[in-house]
């Protein structure tokens, strides 16, 4: 079995291997965002592959993120399938254009996103820890 020297490689592969469900989506949002980041840095620096890169790497796990949803939950997934094609096309339209304000959005929308599910999960801990 192939094992990572790198130390922090290896501890990020523990952490999420060792993630329940909420905590993995939090942490496609964390990296969501810091791709959109170093996309706006790179576009900043005229670095356009680069940012491409990043905004593909961005696109992926917004993908990700679409296609795990449960379509039979009803409304809420149905509203977030929509909101994760409205921000995929504002990726490609940023990529196509190196719009960092485009960019700025989806941050927002996925900061956004990220604290409703950081709220979701924030119930859950107690639970655990309460019975601990």
């Amino acid at each position: 079995m192939f094992t990572e020297s790198n130390p922090y490689k290896r501890y990020r592969q523990t952490q999420v291997g060792t993630a329940g469900p909420l905590e993995l989506i939090i942490m496609m949002y964390d990296g969501a965002i810091r791709f959109c980041n170093q996309a706006k840095k790179a576009i900043e620096e005229k670095n356009y592959n680069e940012a491409n890169h990043f905004l593909q790497r961005v696109q992926a796990i917004i993908d990700e993120l679409n296609y795990s949803l449960n379509m039979d939950a009803g409304e809420i997934a149905t509203n977030l399938r929509n909101l994760y094609d409205f921000i995929t096309t504002k990726l490609v339209e940023a990529n196509v254009k190196k719009d960092t304000m485009m960019i700025d959005q989806v941050v927002n929308l996925l900061t956004e996103l990220r604290s409703s599910w950081a709220e979701l999960q924030s119930p859950q801990k107690k639970v655990v820890s309460a019975g601990e």
